[in-house]
């Protein structure tokens, strides 16, 4: 049994949904302290210049110290017009452009008051689009497991019967995998290998929102992102 353990982020890159796809159970860690200037609020796209971020403001007290879970939007900007506009400009000429931005639109036609519900409705919708629909997806905030930053860790693979923690490759630097092993979990950590695909507008950039490859390659993403052989 694998788990993989990550935080939400906006619109994630192809990396959050390898680890989506490599494990059995995948937990999106929602109730962890929110971080400045992450990945929880924002993601980037290719345009014909270059690059551009897509950010949902939010509306932050950093010495509150809150939780992701607890993070509630701006939506003072209508940053959900602006990021469907930026999508609509950039993609329209993409091959699965008529497919796909259909649900996007749906997206953001709804009024969204926290942060982490449209992480998770786009990492669930965008999982769904790449062929996971079936994929066990859980909130940690509905789990009610305690500990200290390792300790959680391996409470909730053990909730899960989970032998395999997949961590992302950034683990390494605070793991303590003789813990892990003397709990009879063993640590595996992603070596991403981002892939070359076919995109708009001249030379490759790695690193994008998985939207990219999407509207790009549509049902062949999920092989491209995963490096699955036909």
């Amino acid at each position: 049994m694998v788990i993989g353990i990550l935080q939400p982020g906006y619109l994630p890159w192809l990396g959050f949904f390898e680890q989506i796809y490599r494990s059995h159970v995948f937990i999106v860690y929602d109730d962890v302290q929110y971080d400045k200037e992450g990945w929880r609020n924002r993601n980037r796209i290719k345009t014909a210049k270059d690059i551009q971020w897509l950010t949902v403001p939010v509306l932050v007290h950093f010495e509150e110290h809150p939780l992701i879970h607890e993070v509630k939007i701006n939506n003072t900007s209508n940053w959900r017009k602006k990021h469907l506009s930026s999508i609509r400009q950039n993609y329209s000429k993409a091959p699965f452009f008529k497919k796909y931005i259909p649900f996007f639109e749906e997206a953001f036609s709804k009024h969204w008051e926290y942060l982490v519900d449209v992480d998770i409705y786009f990492i669930l919708k965008l999982a769904e689009c790449l062929g996971m629909k079936d994929k066990k997806i859980i909130r940690s905030s509905t789990l009610h497991i305690e500990g200290d930053r390792i300790g959680r860790l391996v409470k909730i693979c053990k909730f899960f019967q989970a032998d395999i923690f997949y961590e992302g490759g950034a683990g390494k630097n605070y793991i303590d995998e003789n813990y892990f092993i003397e709990q009879g979990i063993r640590v595996e950590y992603q070596d991403y290998q981002h892939p070359i695909y076919s995109q708009l507008y001249g030379d490759f950039i790695p690193y994008l929102s998985v939207i990219d490859l999407l509207f790009n390659h549509g049902d062949q993403s999920l092989s491209i992102l995963a490096n699955i052989k036909s």
